[in-house]
This record gives C-alpha cells, structure tokens and sequence, in this order.
C-alpha cells in the first residue's frame, strides 16, 4: 500500500490573508470557517478517560480490535440509536484513530490502486478525494451518487463514497436512495462507504429511526431496510468528534462487512494505528451517554437557526441543512473568494466552497461558542 501524490484545493493556508484582515475589525474575529468543537466534553466522558488512566489498556498494548467493553457499548448503540443489530447483519467493527485518518487510508486498505475508480460526490469533504489518490485510484464525482445511473456503468469503478448527513450541505440519503446505492453496487462487485459522522445531528424533520430510539438519526446504511440484512460490501465509519466535543480524542469507528474489518485490522495491528487504551474508555462513556449527545444537539440547533436567519438577513440565501453543522450558501457575488473578502471586512471568516469542490458557495460552521455567535449575528444584521 505505497503512498502516491495527491492534488487537493484544500489548503488553509489560502485563507490567512483573509483571517488577518478579519482579525483587524474592532471585537476581532468570528472564526465560522473550521468545524471544530469548542464546548465542553462531557462529564461522562472526562471521568471515563481520568478512570482509564492507569488500567490494563493503559499501562499495556491496547487491543486494535477495541477492548470488549468498547465493542460491547458500540455494537449497543448501533442497536439503540441507528436500528442496526450487527450480529445479524454478519458485521464486525473496528475503532480508527479519528474518522479522517480512516477515511484517507480507506482506499489504500481496500487493496485499491491504478485503473481502480472511486466514486464520490461532487461536493463533498475533501479526504475523499485525496485518499483516493493517495491510493493511485482515480477519483470520478457525480452531483448525487443516490443517482446510480450516474456511475454503475462506468469501468473500473471499485468503491462509492458517500456522507449523509453531508459536509458541507447537509443532505441526507433517504432509505430508498441508500437501498439503491447498496443494489448497485452489490451489482458491479463495488464497496459502499458511508461516512455517517453527523448521523446524530439531523434537523429535517421526524425521527428517523423509529419512535424507539432515544436519539433523531439519519437513516444508517446498515440498517436492514437498506442492506437487506446483510453487510457485505458495506462500510460504515462513525466519530465521536462531533456528538461529543472529542476531535482531539481522536475517536471514531468502522462497522460493516466482517471480512472487510478483519482484513483492515490486521493492517491497523501492523502498522500502529491502534486507539489508545484511555480513549477506549472516553469513547465507550460517549456512546453510552445519550443524555449530553441530546443537549449538545440543542445547542447546534439554536445556533444554526440565528446564524441562517442573520445571513440571510445580510443577503444570502441561506436555509437550515437537513443534518450536520454547517450553512452551505451561494455566494453573493457568485465568488466565494469575493464574498471572502467582503465577510472579512466585518470581522468574520467562512470557509470557502472551493474548498469542497463549488467555488460558487461558501460554507458557514456553527461550531463558536455563544459569545462570538452573538458578536456574528450583530455584525451581519447590522450590516444588512
């Protein structure tokens, strides 16, 4: 799994002349361009890593595979929360060190490589692209690859990204488009890869995944209404980062097809990419704490209704996304760069769509604390 060059508009560094020019405006900058938590993480979950501190994981190797305790409390959520019994559906699962590293090593661990083809959407979140080909595989996008006729009969074509609810626009896949997506590629011997780290953060509506469930949820690709009770070919990658405040625990998971996860571990065994034995236990706490998930989603939700109606205010035609944590809206000017420029001389920094694969959007992050959204929300309105 040699690495090879990859090419990607993703690049942070092309927004510092902005960030210093938004810096400049009197109360300083309101930073809505990067997704990184800023509240606190859970009790449940700080006490959970202090306990872990100095156990058996800690002191010692921990198990790549999670210990059992961690893959008991993830194989009951998939259960509680997304409708999935694991067991049934012929599935393992694995935790990975943050969803990213996951995400960009995926194509490499599926053994993808030249004259391979990854489909992903056009718009979508950057890592896709780049562990593609990071790979050597090449990277094909579509507007919405719920669209299988987009991309079933192309050659060559291996794996197909997906991520509902989706960074940056917030889409979610309904159970029909899901289904759709599994036929197809169940059909041309393709893995699914369903990047679900918002499934919990989902606004568009009733819940999702039955009255039983204790926490609204986008719909899962391995539930058995998707998948036909079976996860072969599917992939599922999971984080605690967003749910919990835990980018920095560098917590996350792949659940789906057993062959598929067994294969992956043993890489991960190998090669180190093992979770830390204390951060097992800080993960195991926030999957079972459905009470902090549900008051950390009131909190986004409040934000993203002022930050849509302030922006719209200003001139954007912006509206609450269906999941997840951003405000996908086309720029005023039609340039993201323009309106970049415009946002900063009022202090504030969005992350520009060019960034995800549109130059004509920019993207808006909930992710400040409620003294700098008040500070946005004064600044776009009174500008309006």
């Amino acid at each position: 799994m040699g690495f090879h060059s990859f090419a990607s508009p993703y690049d942070w560094s092309r927004i510092d002349s902005y960030r210093r020019r938004a810096e400049q405006c009197p109360g300083g900058l309101v930073d809505l361009s990067v997704g990184s938590p800023v509240d606190p993480v859970p009790r449940s979950v700080r006490e959970a890593l202090a306990a872990a501190a100095d156990d058996g994981q800690a002191r010692g190797y921990p198990k790549t595979a999670g210990d059992g305790l961690l893959r008991q409390a993830a194989a009951d959520w998939f259960r509680r929360c997304r409708g999935v019994d694991l067991d049934a559906l012929g599935a393992d699962l694995v935790p990975t060190v943050g969803s990213k590293e996951a995400v960009a090593l995926m194509a490499s661990l599926l053994h993808l490589g030249p004259g391979d083809r990854v489909v992903q959407p056009a718009v979508s979140y950057p890592t896709y692209a780049i562990g593609t080909q990071l790979a050597g595989a090449q990277v094909t996008t579509v507007k919405d690859p719920a669209d299988t006729d987009s991309w079933v009969d192309l050659p060559g074509v291996r794996a197909i990204w997906i991520n509902s609810p989706g960074n940056p626009g917030g889409q979610i896949i309904d159970r029909t488009g899901l289904a759709r997506i599994v036929r197809a590629a169940r059909s041309i011997g393709a893995t699914v890869l369903s990047d679900e780290c918002y499934a919990l953060l989902h606004w568009s509506g009733p819940d999702q995944t039955g009255q039983d469930a204790p926490i609204p949820a986008s719909p899962c690709i391995l539930e058995p209404e998707v998948c036909g009770g079976d996860a072969s070919g599917i992939l599922c990658l999971y984080s605690m980062s967003k749910q919990s405040n835990m980018a920095g625990y560098r917590a996350a998971l792949v659940a789906g097809d057993a062959q598929l996860v067994e294969a992956m571990t043993a890489y991960r065994k190998q090669v180190g990419l093992i979770v830390p034995g204390p951060v097992q236990g800080a993960m195991r706490a926030a999957l079972e704490d459905g009470e902090a998930v549900m008051a950390q989603r009131d909190v986004y939700a409040r934000r993203l209704h002022a930050l849509t109606e302030a922006l719209g205010a200003y001139g954007y035609d912006a509206v609450m996304p269906q999941g997840g944590l951003y405000i996908w809206a086309p720029a005023r000017s039609g340039d993201c760069w323009a309106d970049m420029a415009d946002l900063s001389r009022l202090g504030i920094l969005a992350s520009p769509g060019e960034f995800y694969g549109d130059g004509r959007y920019l993207r808006f992050s909930s992710t400040i604390n409620d003294e700098q959204l008040e500070l946005a929300l004064g600044r776009l309105r009174s500008a309006a």
